[in-house]
């Protein structure tokens, strides 16, 4: 499906006249807590911006999480970055919630605008830790319809209906661009319920889209400023009425390309049986600069029990040995953990184990877990269980390091960017350091407050 945000679209007219004929049921609103996943900002006003003013009305607790911060809604602009499309767009979004419900918890996990569909994995991961604590309840998760024809939509969707299928959570989907290329017959009728809107709903949300002001008037006179959203588009969204869609029985939830699994204990065996030295760990510049990056990023000098999750043949462990009382370095291949206790067998404060992490996890808690160049090899629920168990592992003044490659491998089940997008959005952590480049992403997380390495040599006031 392609259309054009400057197309006329489909007359609201025809859609009022069939909401009118199908005479469609009212959707069971019998919650107490509502989730909204909205793929870009504004699409949670568009699509549920009426429902969301109606049960913050009851006093219902209500999160809404923005998966991208829409930067490249104009992408051909002549007078507006992304960088600068970004800020206005998260402000924008910050108003217009404000206008729907004051009180509701906004979250911005800023995927990059136009990639969920590579962050999938690590999406669906923090979607299932987001949701799970609101299992124990009625609570109502909407998301972006899959069948909307715009690519981050369908991600989004998918990614929301299978964490709520994983966690056993009801879930709804909203279309939006829908109104716009569709037709009355590409409605799934059958599955569709309205959510019906009084006077103070639509007020509240058409005050809501006039806040997002970059996607309701154009953004300059030039070509490529256009106004995203025209009136004919609006139009959509100021009916009496919402419509949301059942989605697929449990177990059915389609996705728009197959999952990668998470690779297996012969994937290893196997490289490490072709190479002697696998990644060129030893031999690469890249490599050895990385890890020195890595190890200066530390925030303390020394730690009393560290953990090291996919040592491979043992080269940071040997730069981590001297800065931790004692360090536990964990592979999955045998070939790797033999050649890494060769390599450390002169160091008595490291034990380096063979483990299918995170299904077999190590015994007690550390205050440093290095957890470099392995995260993209998990699916969605595995990479969910390596955090939560991270966490649970960590004493209450430990650290989290982190490090990944950034650019796409097609054995990857999440990019490197994915992960740390699922680090940065775990409960219980906070950010100390962030170091980007081109090749690859570096970060410590810790326990709040976190204090800085100033903090903990005393030179702050």
């Amino acid at each position: 499906m392609t259309f054009s945000h400057l197309d006329a679209g489909t007359a609201e007219s025809t859609w009022t006249a069939e909401l009118a004929a199908h005479d469609l049921p009212e959707a069971d609103l019998d919650i107490d807590a509502l989730f909204v996943v909205a793929a870009h900002p504004d699409d949670e006003t568009l699509g549920v911006g009426g429902l969301i003013h109606r049960v913050a009305e009851r006093g219902i607790p209500i999160t809404i999480m923005s998966l991208t911060d829409g930067e490249r809604s104009h992408p051909d602009s002549p007078t507006v970055s992304a960088d600068d499309l970004r800020a206005r767009r998260r402000e924008e979004l910050e108003h217009a919630v404000r206008a729907l419900a004051p009180d509701a918890e906004l979250h911005f996990l800023s995927i990059p605008d136009g990639t969920l569909l590579e962050h999938r994995a690590a999406l669906e991961a923090v979607l299932r830790s987001s949701i799970r604590p609101l299992s124990k309840g009625r609570p109502l998760v909407v998301a972006p319809w899959s069948g909307d024809a715009q690519r981050d939509h369908r991600i989004a969707g998918e990614a929301a209906q299978r964490a709520c299928a994983a966690v056993g959570v009801r879930f709804l989907a909203y279309p939006i661009w829908l109104w716009h290329w569709g037709s009355p017959d590409d409605v799934p009728w059958t599955s569709a319920a309205v959510v019906p809107l009084d006077e103070a709903d639509i007020a509240a949300k058409r005050a809501a889209i006039s806040a997002h002001r970059t996607q309701t008037q154009p953004l300059s006179p030039s070509p490529g400023d256009e106004v995203m959203l025209h009136e004919g588009m609006r139009s959509h969204f100021t009916r009496d009425a919402e419509v949301l869609f059942a989605p697929a029985p449990r177990g059915a939830v389609q996705t728009s390309e197959p999952a990668v699994a998470t690779l297996v204990p012969g994937f290893f065996d196997s490289f490490y049986a072709r190479h002697d030295d696998p990644w060129g760990l030893d031999s690469r510049w890249y490599e050895r600069r990385k890890r020195s990056v890595l190890t200066a990023s530390l925030p303390r000098e020394r730690y009393h029990r560290a953990l090291e999750l996919g040592c491979a043949t043992g080269a940071l462990t040997e730069m981590l040995a001297p800065r931790c009382d004692r360090l536990v370095a964990v592979d999955i291949a045998a070939e790797a953990v033999q050649r890494a206790r060769e390599r450390l067998a002169d160091l008595d404060n490291v034990e380096v184990l063979r483990a299918e992490i995170p299904t077999q996890w190590p015994r007690g808690q550390f205050d440093l877990i290095v957890f470099s160049e392995i995260g993209y090899y998990w699916t969605a629920p595995d990479l969910e269980l390596a955090l939560d168990r991270m966490v649970a592992s960590l004493t209450p003044d430990g650290q989290i390091v982190a490090c990944h490659w950034r650019h796409p491998v097609p054995e990857h089940a999440v990019t490197g960017d994915g992960v740390h997008v699922a680090l940065r959005t775990m409960p219980g952590l906070v950010g100390m350091a962030h170091h980007e480049e081109a090749d690859f992403v570096l970060e410590v997380f810790a326990r709040p407050p976190a204090p800085s390495v100033a903090e903990l040599e005393g030179l702050t006031p």
